[in-house]
C-alpha cells in the first residue's frame, strides 16, 4: 500500500477522517486535498494529514491513484468534467455519498464508468468539518462499496483491501440495492422519527405536558429527528422513489396494526410485538450501521448531596470526555437514573468500568 497518492475533493469530517485514517493506516501515503473551506487546508496541513492543499481542482490530483469525492452530492456530479482532464488514466474515482444512483448515471454520463468505485463509509457524527474528523470513526463501520460492472475485478480488490486498511468492513452491493436497503434502515427511520416528532408537537397541551415527560423509549427513536434538516431534504430527493415505495409499505403495515388494534385481537398484537423484539433482539450489537448508537449509559444513584459531582469528578479525572448528562425523570424503559452520552463508543465503555469498579451500578444502552 506505500506509495500510494490519495486526492481529497471536499475534506469535511468524512473526508477528513478517511485521510486521516489512511495516514495512520500508512504514514508514507501522500495526501492531496482541495476544499472551499481554507481553514480546514491550513488545518491538515498543520497536521500533517494533507501533504499538498490544492488551489483548486487542479494539477495538483494529477499524481493521483485514487480520488475520493467527498463535496455534496450535486457538487460531486457538477465536478466530474474538470476532475476528468486532471486525472491520470490509472486514478480511481470513488465518492462517499448515502445515496448512490445519482453519482452512477452522472459517471455513466462523463464515461468515467471503467474507473468508478461508489462509496459509502456508514459513519458519522453530529459534529462537522475537518477538525470534528477523526481515523477511528471508521473502526468497525461498514463502508459499502458499489463498483460499476466496467471496473475490473483486481481494480475493486484492491480499493477493497485500502478500506480494511482504514479499519472499515468492506461490503459489496450494486448501487440501486444500495439505495433500497439504506433507505429501509436509514431514510425511512428519519422520516417516521420525524413524523413521530411532529404527531407529538401537534398533539400536545398548550402546557407541553408531553414534551415535558418525553424521555426512555420516546427520545430513543426519535433521536435521529435532530439531524441536519438540509442534507435530509437531498437524501429525500435523490433516493425518493426508494423511499416512497418503503414509506407506502409501513403505512399499509401501520394500517393493519391499527385494525388489530381496534378489533381488540389480544393474541394478533402478542404475536406482532413477540416477532419484532426477536427479530430486533438477532440484530448485531454493534455500531456499524448507518444510524450510530446514542453512546450513553445508565447509572443508578443515590439521591443525596455530591452524588452527581462524584460521578462527573470520575470521569474528567480520566480525560473522558462527555457529551451530555441529565436525570431521567421518566423511566418507564430505562435502568438508573442518572443517563450519560458520549461522543464514542471507547469512551462509553471505559466509563462504564471506571464506574462499575467505584460501586456504581451501571446499564449500557442496547
Amino acid at each position: 500500500m506505500s506509495h500510494l497518492t490519495c486526492g481529497f475533493i471536499g475534506l469535511g469530517l468524512i473526508g477528513g477522517s478517511i485521510a486521516r485514517a489512511l495516514k495512520k493506516a500508512d504514514p508514507d501515503i501522500e495526501i492531496v486535498a482541495y476544499d472551499v473551506n481554507r481553514d480546514s487546508l491550513r488545518l491538515a496541513e498543520e497536521e500533517k494529514i494533507a501533504d499538498i492543499a490544492a488551489g483548486g481542482i487542479d494539477d495538483s490530483f494529477r499524481r493521483c491513484d485514487y480520488l475520493f469525492l467527498c463535496a455534496p452530492v450535486q457538487v460531486n456530479d457538477n465536478n466530474l468534467e474538470t476532475v476528468k482532464k486532471v486525472i491520470p488514466d490509472h486514478c480511481l474515482l470513488t465518492d462517499v455519498g448515502s445515496v448512490k444512483t445519482t453519482i452512477h448515471e452522472a459517471i455513466r454520463r462523463s464515461g468515467l464508468d471503467e474507473r468508478f468505485i461508489g462509496g459509502h463509509p456508514m459513519a458519522g457524527s453530529e459534529r462537522v468539518g475537518f477538525a470534528s474528523s477523526k481515523a477511528s470513526l471508521l473502526e468497525n463501520a461498514y463502508y459499502i462499496l458499489t463498483p460499476t460492472s466496467l471496473v475490473p475485478s483486481e481494480r475493486v480488490e484492491a480499493f477493497r483491501q485500502l478500506v480494511v486498511k482504514m479499519g472499515a468492513i468492506p461490503l459489496i452491493l450494486d448501487f440501486r440495492q444500495h439505495d433500497y436497503v439504506t433507505a429501509a434502515i436509514s431514510h425511512l427511520p428519519h422520516v417516521v422519527a420525524s413524523s413521530l416528532v411532529s404527531l407529538i408537537q401537534d398533539s400536545d397541551s398548550q402546557e407541553g405536558t408531553m414534551r415535558m415527560v418525553a424521555a426512555g423509549g420516546f427520545k430513543d427513536i426519535t433521536r435521529i429527528a435532530s439531524s441536519s434538516p438540509a442534507m435530509w431534504q437531498q437524501i429525500c430527493l435523490t433516493n425518493r422513489d426508494n423511499i416512497s415505495v418503503l414509506l407506502g409499505k409501513y403505512i399499509r403495515a401501520l394500517t393493519e396494526f391499527k385494525e388489530t388494534i381496534d378489533a381488540g385481537d389480544a393474541d394478533a398484537l402478542y404475536r406482532r410485538f413477540d416477532s419484532a423484539r426477536k427479530y430486533r433482539d438477532s440484530f448485531a450489537n454493534a455500531s456499524s450501521g448507518p444510524i450510530k448508537s446514542s453512546c450513553s449509559i445508565n447509572v443508578e444513584i443515590a439521591d443525596r448531596a455530591g452524588s452527581l459531582a462524584h460521578i462527573v469528578t470520575l470521569l474528567a479525572d480520566r480525560n473522558l470526555n462527555i457529551k451530555n448528562i441529565a436525570i431521567s425523570h421518566n423511566r418507564e424503559s430505562e435502568d438508573g437514573v442518572l443517563r450519560v452520552e458520549f461522543y464514542e463508543e471507547r469512551s462509553m465503555a471505559e466509563s462504564a468500568e471506571l464506574l462499575k469498579a467505584n460501586g456504581y451500578a451501571v446499564h449500557i444502552r442496547g
